[in-house]
C-alpha cells in the first residue's frame, strides 16, 4: 500500500481545569498548587519527568490567580520586574540560561519582599539546577519541593485518554485497557505510544486498534503475550 499523504498540523493540548485528572500519583502536587497559602516562604517547586503534567498544573494556578508564566529558556535578562505581590510561574527552571540568573535572583527577592508567590517547575529539584550565581543557588535550595510520582493505573489511563483526545482521536476503551499492562509505566511511554499510533494510522491509512498497537509494540519491544 502506498504511503498516505498527511500533514503535521499543530497539536492542540487541552490544559483547562476540567482536563486535569487527580490520582494518588499527583494528589499532593495538585493540593499544594491549588492551596497556595501553605507555601513556605511563598515559593514552591513542582518536579517530575517530561509529560507528568507540570505545565498543566501551572496553567491551573494561572486560572486561579492570574499568574504570569515565564519560560526559563526564554527569560529576558533585561525584562522589567512584575508588579508588587505578583504571582509568577517559572517553567523548566533547570533550563535557565546563565545570563538570566541575575534576573531570577532579583525576581525572587522582589516577590519575597512584596508578598508575591513563585511557582517553579522542572525535571529536577532546584537544588540540583546548574546555577552559577551563589546567592540565587542558596535561595533556590530553600524552596519547598513536591514531586509528581510515576503514574498509577488510574492516572496512566487518564494520561493515555488525554493524549488521544489532544490528537482528536477516540479509540475504543478496550484498546486503552489492552495498552495499560503492556507499556512502561511512565508519562513518556504513554505519550510515545499514542504518537506512534497516530503516525502509523495517518501514514498507512490504518485504523487505530489493538492489532496496530501490537505491531508497534512488537517492533519496539519484541513479541508480547496476549
Amino acid at each position: 500500500m502506498a504511503e498516505q499523504l498527511h500533514f503535521d498540523l499543530p497539536l492542540h493540548v487541552a490544559l483547562g481545569p476540567d482536563d486535569y485528572f487527580v490520582s494518588e500519583a499527583n494528589r499532593e502536587a495538585f493540593a499544594m498548587v491549588t492551596g497556595e497559602a501553605d507555601w513556605p516562604n511563598g515559593k514552591l517547586a513542582v518536579i517530575g519527568p517530561e509529560g507528568s503534567g507540570k505545565s498543566h498544573l501551572a496553567r491551573l494556578w494561572q486560572v486561579l490567580t492570574g499568574a504570569l508564566i515565564l519560560k526559563a529558556q526564554d527569560l529576558d535578562p533585561a525584562a522589567d520586574l512584575p508588579e508588587a505581590g505578583a504571582r509568577v510561574v517559572l517553567e523548566d527552571g533547570d533550563h535557565l540560561a546563565p545570563e538570566a540568573e541575575e534576573y531570577l535572583f532579583h525576581l525572587h527577592n522582589h516577590l519575597a519582599a512584596t508578598g508575591g508567590l513563585l511557582l517553579l517547575t522542572g525535571r529536577r529539584a532546584p537544588a540540583r539546577w546548574p546555577i552559577a550565581l551563589p546567592d540565587l543557588a542558596s535561595r533556590l535550595q530553600a524552596t519547598t519541593v513536591i514531586s509528581v510520582a510515576d503514574p498509577d493505573d488510574q492516572l496512566l489511563r487518564a494520561v493515555l485518554t488525554k493524549h488521544f483526545a489532544d490528537r482528536q482521536l477516540q479509540p475504543s476503551p478496550r484498546l486503552i485497557d489492552w495498552l495499560l499492562p503492556r507499556i512502561e509505566r511512565s508519562f513518556a511511554s504513554a505519550a510515545w505510544i499514542v504518537a506512534a499510533l497516530d503516525e502509523a494510522a495517518l501514514s498507512g491509512g490504518l485504523v487505530i486498534n489493538q492489532s496496530l498497537a501490537r505491531v508497534i509494540l512488537d517492533k519496539a519491544h519484541g513479541n508480547l503475550e496476549e
